[in-house]
């Protein structure tokens, strides 16, 4: 029985997308992949470390909760401590984290073992403008009614053509997903959406929220969402909301290979 070259490590990761050109790796510019990459090569002695993550965030999101995996060299000796203090350390002085770490099966994918995915999108809902959240909410002066945002997102849930709310240079084979939670809550100064479905378009969740926006502020009625989501045409729905005010909130994993600790290596 041959011997896997590879031992595979699940990661879980926090970042301020501020001044990162997102996930991926780029020809220019700091991506959260090349970051990770990097810290994983000097952690494990000069040696490739590849790494496929959940989702693609794109520049200026920000994540709460982001997995990848890493495939280090099978003859590196780590527990989940050293995976998640050595990242964290390589990773300095950029804003990115590993929260935590653990070892998985090689047949495991942070992309394609993922049940489901979670989004938060804040928006700063007053007058003044930010000075502490600058860069991590959509400022929107207008008064903002909830209720009215919640009518118009209900008619989002279930299984539909996104096709309205999916960036036009999006590379889905299949415009169809089912959205399996959207809510709207404000939090004193702050309105909360969150959403939650198995997988998202590119930019669906920032183009619902510059559709709900546009309820919000009495600019649309709810029912016109319908209306859009029905059109399937990119340009009946609002804008897309800025990214500043987006976070990858978590990823769901059956079973959660974060779940279960051991104080021998996850101390």
């Amino acid at each position: 029985m041959t011997t896997p070259a590879i031992q595979r490590w699940a990661v879980q990761l926090e970042y301020d997308g501020r001044g990162l050109v997102g996930w991926q790796r780029q020809a220019s510019g700091l991506s959260v992949q090349a970051l990770l990459e990097e810290a994983a090569f000097r952690l494990a002695g000069g040696r490739p470390v590849p790494s496929i993550t959940a989702g693609r965030t794109d520049s200026g999101v920000h994540a709460l909760a982001q997995v990848a995996h890493l495939d280090f060299p099978a003859d590196a000796s780590f527990s989940s401590y050293s995976v998640r203090e050595g990242l964290s350390y390589h990773l300095k002085p950029h804003a990115v984290v590993v929260l935590d770490a653990a070892p998985v099966s090689l047949d495991w994918s942070a992309r394609f073992s993922a049940t489901w995915r979670s989004y938060r999108y804040r928006i700063l809902n007053r007058r003044t403008r930010p000075a502490l959240a600058e860069g991590h909410v959509w400022h929107v002066k207008s008064p903002l009614d909830v209720h009215r945002m919640q009518q118009a997102a209900n008619m989002l849930l279930g299984l539909h053509d996104f096709t309205s709310f999916r960036a036009v240079a999006c590379q889905a084979n299949s415009p169809v997903r089912t959205l399996d939670q959207l809510d709207i809550t404000r939090e004193g100064d702050e309105v909360v959406v969150f959403a939650k479905a198995r997988s998202f378009l590119h930019h669906q969740v920032r183009n619902m929220v510059g559709t709900l926006k546009k309820v919000g502020t009495g600019a649309w009625e709810p029912e016109r969402v319908a209306q859009a989501l029905a059109a399937r045409d990119r340009s009946a729905a609002g804008p897309t909301a800025p990214p500043d005010g987006l976070y990858l909130n978590g990823v769901g994993y059956e079973p959660d290979p974060f779940a279960s600790p051991t104080p021998q290596n996850r101390t």
